[in-house]
């Protein structure tokens, strides 16, 4: 009888053993999947961020280039009137 009561009592505890394992396993699966969807996130925003800087940059050029157009335009159609002026046929 007592046997069987030890036998019964040591499967109990394995049982809890086990129980308490499985928690632990899935605990570690879950905070591995957090990282990576944290590093995947991290990720992401790193591109976005990159995307953001060039985009910047190639906006910088165009302003510059239309600021740069439209100070040559302009030039140009001030001095159109000492050209005339000048011109010799």
């Amino acid at each position: 009888m007592l046997n069987l009561l030890n036998t019964k009592l040591i499967i109990a505890i394995l049982a809890v053993l086990a129980a308490i394992a499985s928690t632990e396993v899935y605990r570690a699966h879950e905070a591995h999947r957090a990282a990576e969807a944290a590093a995947q996130t991290a990720a992401i925003f790193q591109q976005q961020q990159h995307d953001a800087d060039e985009q910047k940059k190639r906006d910088e050029a165009f302003r510059q280039k239309v600021e740069e157009d439209r100070k040559r335009h302009s030039s140009a159609a001030a001095n159109e009137g000492k050209t005339w002026k000048t011109y010799i046929p």
